[in-house]
């Protein structure tokens, strides 16, 4: 998580909203990324997004079994169903959303099974301090 939120802290330096994904298999780091949607133009350039891109990029398949991603947020609808649907196996996030989240908070996409598959959810990891970079981003832009 540590690692997740440095990539959230470099997304909110560059006018990013701060979000930072890290998506590990048998202990090793294989993507990294935060979000991007202002750098690219890409509505979908999420933190997640992108780092599922990679791994699957980088593995040539799709099937992400075995990881665990790290997010410093909640993941919203769009971000889980990708996640579900890439069957990574657990699913590591700080601070939860109760307006947009989808891993229990306002919607549980990430449990509902309906998919066909449903990561392990384990969140509040490092909570404040994801909550904190977030605080910070938006209470500057205020």
């Amino acid at each position: 998580m540590k690692m997740a939120l440095d990539e959230a802290r470099a997304a909110g330096t560059s006018g990013e909203v701060p979000v930072g994904a890290v998506l590990v298999k048998d202990g090793e780091v294989i993507a990294s990324d935060h979000n991007r949607r202002a750098e690219t133009g890409d509505p979908s350039a999420h933190a997640e997004v992108l780092v599922l891109r990679a791994a699957g990029e980088g593995s040539g398949d799709w099937r992400l079994d075995g990881t665990t991603l790290y997010i410093t947020l909640e993941p919203c609808a769009m971000c889980a169903g990708a996640i579900v649907l890439a069957r990574v196996g657990t699913v590591v996030f700080g601070a939860s959303d109760p307006v947009a989240g989808a891993g229990g908070s306002a919607y549980n996409i990430l449990q509902d099974g309906k998919l066909g598959f449903r990561p392990e959810v384990i969140s509040g990891i490092m909570q404040d301090e994801c909550k904190s970079v977030l605080k910070k981003f938006f209470d500057g832009i205020r």
